[in-house]
């Protein structure tokens, strides 16, 4: 009630905030006068002053307004741009750890070099992350000259670049890179065998260029490096043949059944599922075939596999279409960013998805994938000191920004108000009608000499939209985004007067569309341009920049809305950079994919109501109001899949945390004598309490358990039996410490005979090797536990909850195994001086080949699809993991069923 009156009075918090930077913008203008007066060397020699001052204890908040001010005095002079001081409230915003929102052609490079250039004087770095790797490096280029003006190193990161380069990078004080590729650097920092081999310095501060497309719509896909894993593309293939005889079951609303069938399909959720029918039919095939056993459920522990192979082949025949999902190039599926609309090669589905599309287009089915390392883009970012953003379209997703990574959207003023003409929303009955009106729209603009920018949500409406254009004999360029290269080079000409471009969503992101086209682009186009030409191009460009503006500015069309608003504003935001004229509309239909599933039925009886006839178009505020709730319930939709995906992984990330703080303690010690002695008196201790009841007479005692288990573990025979019977006063206490001491004695001696140097060499590689091995397993099993751990469910369990609870029991065991295992290595190898740098060497000769071998995913996860609900939503086509409610044995314990076999030779090869 009173809400709005305070806002009226004090303003918003949005308002207050620019109202206090606007007071540092005042102390950074008082600084202009002093700056213009330095000579170049006076004010480079700057930069150096700022870093003394640091050293001192002066503050970055101190020093802002002086280094915003050489900074806006070095853009000057070095690039010809000075900075805005809306553009200052925006380098503020970023030095404060927020994501600045601003609009296109704002300026937002720039804007990026004030706080970039103010938190490199720390001397800790600076990451720039970007979204594709032409960005990065056109960013870096552009950028360059002015930072070495100052006195900084600027590095790129890049694929496959050599290690001494990609070093050299990470060393200087702005490193500009994508997310995915920061990303796998930590993850190939925590698999290195050397401190000299790892990349990235602290993680200090990151400035994130289209920070919602890389922390919104890129965290569902976590970043995977994987090696390969046995081949099972005969299965594929088998699978494949029995998904077309499958028959889809449609009841009416009634529930009234019109096509007993199969499967039923959710087009919500995407999710597809089996029913009874649809079960017993598989079965049926799968024994017929040879594939599943007579007698046998598919339901069965065993068996697991196959209903895994069945549902990825379901889906991957159901929910994932060519050209609109994935196109087939080279004999390969590529995915489609359903945002963006470009290709991601070398992106691949999860959970055997990927395969069963191979298999349904007849492709070579490359072989499945182990987990090595992963992590998210959620937990990776969270990682820095510092972060911040900037975008153009982040305040519709400001709850998200704050809730998963504690960041704040700054909207900022734009240097000159906005003069775009958004237009109501056009809803057509059918597809064919809207296509129509849209090749009128385009042929009106066109004639009066108007740019055309078209925005479709998937390649095949591009190619459909482009066919339509060529039978009216309408030139045209399409962009579907697979070249970022020559993406931006189009985008940038796409000003020009009566041009017409079809782009896929946002691709071209980056590159603003300059009314009257690109004059820069031109010029770079010739070779040794003369003075005469760059004016002639100049005056070419004013005037078709004039008749642009003139005929009204460009024109978006969408052909339908994207399930997120913030898609729909990034479009509409191609038009009216800087105060420039231009228009939008969106053209819709009631048979668009986000109208027929969510908002068809409501519209639908209201256009009915008013008599609409073919042709016939509707603008409305109860559509658009009809629309918008739509795109909210599916946002709230994607939110709750990231925020469920972040709270598996936070799990996982505990762990992950742990694990490289371990590896990395492990490669930064020159000894690891202490920690081997840490690890004996461990196992020990275990391998005593195991065979040793508690508060027990020693006739309770399993000596000659106890004497197996010490030769299997440390390698060594104690005769104990004897030393009982020879000595009635030998009690636990006095046992243990007699054991550990015949332990260390024969250590002693295996050093002895290896060299104390040597053998501190090989215990830290093996160490190492045996965390690797054994955290590549677990990583393996926690994928299996997460993707059945909803199957709980069912049994009146919390899925989180469990999953929190077993995942910390295999983590325990995962402790103890990485222990007992360096522990019997080392007990049981015999080591000869010249082995630590024959083994160093082999490892490392191990680890090119494993890298070469090793796939750097950015991988989807059909399996959080949909935000668990207890009980509700099941995800049945994953594999469960066990319940273990019993307390869970040591790989290397006894077996409980009292066969007198290690548990892992026993019932733990089972389990």
């Amino acid at each position: 009630m009173f809400a709005p009156l305070l806002k009226k009075l004090f303003g918003s918090k949005n308002e207050r905030e620019v109202k206090r930077m606007l007071k540092t913008v005042q102390l950074v203008n008082a600084f202009e006068e002093q700056m213009v007066a330095l000579s170049d060397d006076q004010l480079r020699a700057k930069t150096n002053e700022f870093k003394a001052r640091l050293a001192k204890g002066e503050t970055l908040d101190k020093l802002l307004p002086e280094a915003f001010a050489v900074a806006r005095e070095a853009g000057k002079r070095v690039m010809g741009m000075r900075h805005f001081d809306v553009q200052l409230i925006g380098g503020m915003t970023l030095h404060e750890g927020m994501i600045a929102e601003m609009r296109t052609g704002e300026g937002k490079t720039l804007v990026a070099t004030l706080g970039v250039y103010l938190n490199a004087l720390s001397g800790n770095g600076v990451h720039v992350v970007t979204v594709n790797d032409y960005l990065a490096r056109r960013d870096a280029n552009w950028m360059r000259p002015l930072y070495e003006f100052l006195g900084m190193t600027v590095g790129v990161v890049t694929p496959f670049q050599p290690p001494e380069e990609k070093r050299a990078a990470y060393a200087a004080d702005i490193t500009y890179g994508t997310n995915n590729e920061f990303g796998f650097d930590y993850l190939r920092d925590n698999m290195a065998f050397s401190m000299e081999e790892k990349f990235q310095r602290e993680l200090n501060f990151a400035v994130i260029d289209e920070v919602d497309s890389i922390l919104i719509d890129e965290a569902r896909t976590p970043l995977i490096i994987s090696g390969q894993a046995e081949d099972s593309s005969k299965l594929y293939i088998e699978v494949n043949k029995l998904i077309p005889q499958l028959k889809l079951h449609v009841e009416e609303v009634e529930g009234e059944v019109t096509q007993a069938g199969h499967y039923t399909i959710d087009e919500k959720t995407r999710q597809v599922e089996l029913n009874e029918a649809g079960h017993q039919y598989v079965e049926e095939t799968l024994t017929r075939i040879g594939l599943l056993a007579e007698g046998e459920s598919l339901y069965s522990a065993h068996n697991l596999s196959l209903l895994t192979h069945v549902y990825a082949g379901l889906r991957a025949h159901k929910l994932f279409h060519r050209n609109v999902e994935y196109i087939v190039q080279d004999g390969q599926v590529i995915l489609v960013d359903e945002h963006t609309g470009r290709t991601m090669p070398g992106r691949r589905l999860s959970e055997g998805l990927h395969q069963a599309i191979e298999a349904k287009e007849n492709l070579n089915i490359q072989a499945e994938s182990q987990t090595l390392a992963s992590t998210t883009f959620q937990n990776y970012f969270r990682l820095y000191n510092k972060l911040s953003g900037m975008t153009g379209t982040a305040d519709t997703e400001a709850f998200e920004f704050h809730q998963i990574y504690g960041l704040q959207v700054m909207v900022i003023p734009p240097n000159k108000p906005l003069a775009r003409k958004d237009y109501n929303d056009l809803v057509f009955l059918t597809a064919d009608e809207k296509y129509a009106a849209i090749v009128a729209d385009i042929k009106e603009s066109m004639a009066a000499g108007r740019p055309v920018l078209v925005g479709t949500a998937t390649i095949e409406t591009s190619e459909h939209m482009s066919s339509l254009l060529v039978k009216e004999g309408i030139e045209h360029k399409v962009l579907n985004a697979k070249f970022h290269e020559k993406e931006a080079e189009i985008i940038a000409q796409a000003g020009r007067p009566g041009a017409l471009t079809i782009a896929t969503n946002m691709a071209g992101r980056g590159t603003d569309i300059l009314l009257g086209g690109n004059w820069e682009v031109e010029v770079a186009s010739l070779e040794n341009p003369t003075p005469e030409q760059i004016a002639q191009i100049k005056a070419d460009w004013q005037k078709r920049h004039q008749q642009v503006l003139e005929s009204g500015g460009l024109q978006v069309i969408a052909s339908e809305r994207h399930e997120s608003r913030r898609i729909d504003n990034q479009l509409r935001g191609r038009a009216g950079r800087q105060g420039d004229a231009g228009s939008s509309r969106f053209y819709l239909s009631l048979e668009d994919s986000l109208m027929r599933i969510f908002a068809s039925d409501r519209v639908k009886n209201f256009m009915k109501a008013l008599g609409m006839q073919p042709g016939e178009a509707i603008e409305h505020r109860m559509v658009t109001n009809a629309i918008e709730k739509a795109q909210r319930k599916v946002e709230g939709r994607n939110f709750d899949i990231r925020k469920q995906l972040l709270e598996f992984d936070d799990v996982n990330n505990e762990q992950r945390k742990v694990i490289y703080h371990m590896r990395n303690t492990l490669l930064a010690a020159d000894n690891i004598g202490e920690t081997i002695a840490d690890f004996r008196q461990d196992v020990l201790s275990a391998t005593v309490s195991a065979h040793i009841p508690p508060q027990s007479l020693p006739e309770q005692w399993d000596v000659a358990g106890l004497e197996a288990a010490l030769q299997s573990d440390f390698g060594v025979t104690l005769p104990i039996q004897q030393w009982l019977d020879e000595d009635d006063h030998l009690y636990e206490e006095t046992l243990r410490e007699k054991l550990m001491n015949e332990l260390v004695a024969a250590y002693n001696e295996k050093e002895d005979q290896a060299g104390a140097e040597a053998l501190r060499t090989f215990e830290k590689q093996i160490v190492l090797r045996v965390l690797d091995d054994l955290w590549k397993d677990h990583l393996s099993t926690m994928d299996h536990l997460r993707h059945g751990i909803h199957l709980r469910g069912y049994a009146q369990k919390n899925p989180k909850q469990e999953y929190k609870r077993e995942s910390f029991t295999l983590f325990s065991e995962l402790l103890d195994s990485i222990k007992r295992d360096s522990i019997r290595v080392l007990s049981h190898v015999q080591v000869r001086r010249e082995d630590p740098i024959e083994e160093e060497q082999r490892l490392r000769q191990e680890a090119e080949a494993l890298a070469a071998r090793m796939q750097f995913l950015h991988e989807e996860v059909p399996g959080l699809e949909q935000p668990e609900v207890l009980g509700e939503e099941v995800d049945v086509a994953l594999a469960a993991a066990p319940v273990r409610n019993e307390q869970k044995l040591g790989r290397n314990e006894l077996c409980y069923c009292g066969s007198g076999k290690k548990f892992k030779h026993c019932h733990g090869q089972i389990q």
